[in-house]
């Protein structure tokens, strides 16, 4: 079985790959699994053709990043054994997906430990935003006593537009009510939708609604939408000129992005700003990020004293990092001791596992998602002379792929799991239906 047909897997995982510097504490977890981390520091982690060589000479299991480092098709299958990207963020867009689908590598992130970092830094921009309290800072720099209540807002009884009521949204959706702010959201998500509405907040029908009717928008939206359609360009001039256009002429008018950087053109932003349409903005994201601090970057609002611009730490907090790497070294025990997938972005809110009492055997598949593949599965276990004590499945028709795991109560041979990727390759007529392969036993002791 030669790639790029069939790659089988460790039964248990041995080496990792950490780049971009996660919580150390990742490290001691991953021991104690007994899975050795190797951590390449900043900025040599950057260099993509060593770390491809370093993935092709040690062969490790995982690859664990946060959100700089690409993850192309020359990383994806520098190692045979490499069984999931971890992404100790919650972005996904310096992953190619479809490659790592193409090679059965699964891409989990955490898209909850970083939220309340996130939300406490929007709702204190919102503040500052609102009372002008870095210009009152530099004119007292300037020994100007500059008191007045120009452009000095309250909180309560403003209105605040969210785009995209995800897990971060609804926290400052929380928060924000709590302050007695009015809770306006924008979602193409049913879920979502329902959630808001559920909870007494202004559902709106379209993006120009929102920012119609927010004193305040923030912006908290993934990389692609609902349909698996990229964000990239979401926004435009034509949304910012209408900030606050439904709002008494005293509106704070006020614009905040902690979460992507390629949803709108910082132009257009500036433009806007400097049409008065936008009074004042913070942008914590932006189209072109350099990968440390050694690197040159341009910042697009240099020159706007309206703009307050911070380098990408929304997440950045002593809480947050211990949080984030201790959810990953959870989710990475769960799919090294029991094949148990959750917080994968390839559907999100979804948890692929079983729950059959031990001692079993796990034999955990990626495969395409073609007909005919998971009947050879089942077929191949049922013909082994297995028992199938309990399995689950998912399909990821995106990226064209699928993932199997099943508790059966006795493993498959060499030869078995052999027929079994001939069988589906016939059945499907796809060469390249068993991506990946992966069993192993797990015993009273797990």
């Amino acid at each position: 079985m030669e790639r790029p047909q069939t790659r089988v897997l460790n039964d248990h995982f041995e080496k990792a790959l950490i780049l971009e510097e996660p919580d150390p504490s990742l490290d001691d977890a991953l021991r104690r699994q007994g899975i050795e981390p190797e951590r390449v520091p900043k900025p040599e982690c950057y260099d993509q053709d060593a770390m491809v060589e370093r993935l092709r000479e040690g062969q490790h299991d995982l690859l664990f990043k946060r959100s700089k480092f690409v993850v192309d098709d020359e990383v994806v299958r520098a190692s045979d054994n490499l069984a999931a990207v971890m992404l100790c963020c919650i972005g996904d867009d310096t992953v190619d997906k479809a490659a790592c689908a193409e090679e059965g590598v699964l891409v989990l992130n955490d898209p909850v430990s970083n939220g309340r970092s996130v939300v406490e830094m929007i709702l204190g921009e919102m503040v500052v935003l609102a009372r002008r309290l870095f210009a009152a800072n530099e004119a007292g720099r300037q020994h100007r006593w500059a008191k007045d209540n120009e452009e000095r807002y309250e909180l309560m009884n403003k209105s605040l537009s969210i785009i995209g009521l995800g897990n971060i949204g609804q926290q400052l959706a929380r928060l924000a009510d709590a302050l007695g702010m009015e809770i306006h959201f924008y979602d193409e998500s049913d879920v979502a939708c329902e959630v808001g509405t559920t909870l007494g907040w202004n559902e709106c029908a379209s993006l120009s609604e929102a920012f119609r009717k927010g004193d305040f928008v923030t912006v908290h939206v993934s990389a692609e939408d609902p349909r698996g359609e990229p964000n990239d360009g979401l926004l435009d001039y034509s949304h910012f000129r209408q900030l606050g256009a439904d709002r008494p002429e005293s509106s704070p008018r006020a614009f905040i992005n902690a979460a992507r950087g390629f949803l709108y053109d910082p132009q257009d932003l500036t433009r806007a700003i400097e049409e008065k349409h936008v009074r004042a903005a913070a942008v914590d994201v932006y189209p072109d990020e350099p990968g440390s601090a050694d690197e040159d970057w341009t910042n697009p609002y240099a020159d706007n004293d309206r703009v307050v611009t911070t380098p990408h730490i929304g997440a950045a907090t002593q809480e947050a990092q211990p949080r984030i790497a201790s959810r990953m070294a959870t989710s990475t025990r769960l799919l090294n001791e029991q094949g148990r997938v959750r917080d994968t972005v390839y559907g999100q809110g979804q948890t692929i596992g079983v729950n059959a009492e031990p001692p079993h055997w796990i034999l955990a598949v990626v495969h395409s998602d073609v007909r005919g593949t998971k009947k050879a599965i089942d077929d191949s276990i049922y013909e082994a002379g297995a028992s199938n004590l309990q399995s689950n499945h998912r399909d990821f028709p995106s990226l064209g792929i699928a993932y199997d795991v099943n508790a059966i109560d006795q493993p498959l041979t060499e030869e078995q799991l052999r027929d079994l990727v001939e069988k589906a390759r016939s059945l499907s007529d796809d060469p390249n239906a068993i991506r990946t392969l992966r069993q192993f036993e797990v015993n009273d002791t797990t």
